[in-house]
């Protein structure tokens, strides 16, 4: 099991790339046990918020905690071992089979006998534990991509970041994996930070949702209120993709 999952804090938090704010002056609390998504075109800031959390990327102001602690106070490499953390681009060591790539999180904190815990893992995610000995090119991308998920949360930690974790997948396989992914944060307790571009996938996953644009939180709200318009301009022009394409299916019942 995790440990008890972990509300994060940005205070005042900006990143300025040659004189740009990526970020600007985001201040906001995420509580823990939530499943947030943060969505918003392409260069508004959201993958750079997120990295802020593992200190992937260092702010230019402000500061990241995580249940009240700066994420600053500890060296980077133990912070991120008590962080789960899956990217589009899986990240997989293509020299180690998949046991070795879900364990290696285990080992670097000085587990040796990780065999029964990378089978736990693999069930946990919906993958046969004889699939430990496979290589990740012997494995489809929805199968690799779970393997990430698992190595995430191989060190039990309470809290998840997703970066566009679904992005190079077919449609129905991201569908699968978005629906095992919000099934595992209920049933471990985790606190579940999401990034997405994708407003459909935002809405049918996550119990809140931000928005944002030009480095800015534009909007804050709840599946439920986005879809009837009330969390602005910016929030609406990403709702009204989806809403389209739902009346657009519906015509062609007809």
């Amino acid at each position: 099991m995790p440990e008890q999952s972990r509300s994060v804090t940005f205070k005042n938090v900006s990143k300025v790339y040659a004189g740009m704010k990526a970020v600007d002056g985001v201040s906001l609390e995420i509580a823990g046990g939530s499943f947030v998504a943060l969505v918003g075109t392409s260069g508004s800031g959201k993958s750079t918020l997120l990295k802020t959390i593992n200190r992937l990327i260092e702010p230019s102001e402000g500061e990241v905690r995580i249940h009240g602690e700066p994420v600053a106070a500890e060296p980077a490499h133990l912070l991120r071992r008590r962080i789960g953390y899956v990217f589009q681009n899986i990240g997989l060591f293509p020299h180690m089979n998949v046991g070795e790539n879900v364990a290696i999180g285990l080992r670097l904190a000085g587990r040796s006998d990780t065999k029964d815990r990378v089978a736990e893992l693999l069930e946990l995610v919906e993958l046969a534990p004889e699939l430990a000995g496979r290589m990740p090119d012997a494995l489809s991308g929805g199968q690799r991509q779970r393997v990430g998920v698992a190595r995430a949360l191989a060190c039990g930690p309470g809290l998840l970041l997703m970066d566009e974790p679904f992005g190079a997948l077919d449609p129905v396989t991201r569908d699968g994996l978005g629906k095992a992914i919000r099934a595992l944060h209920d049933r471990m307790g985790l606190t579940t930070i999401l990034v997405t571009h994708d407003m459909a996938e935002a809405l049918l996953l996550a119990d809140r949702v931000l928005v944002m644009e030009a480095g800015r939180i534009v909007a804050d709200s709840t599946p439920r209120d986005l879809l009837a318009g009330k969390a602005g301009a910016a929030a609406d022009a990403l709702v009204a993709v989806p809403r389209e394409q739902a009346h657009r299916l519906a015509e062609l019942e007809k």
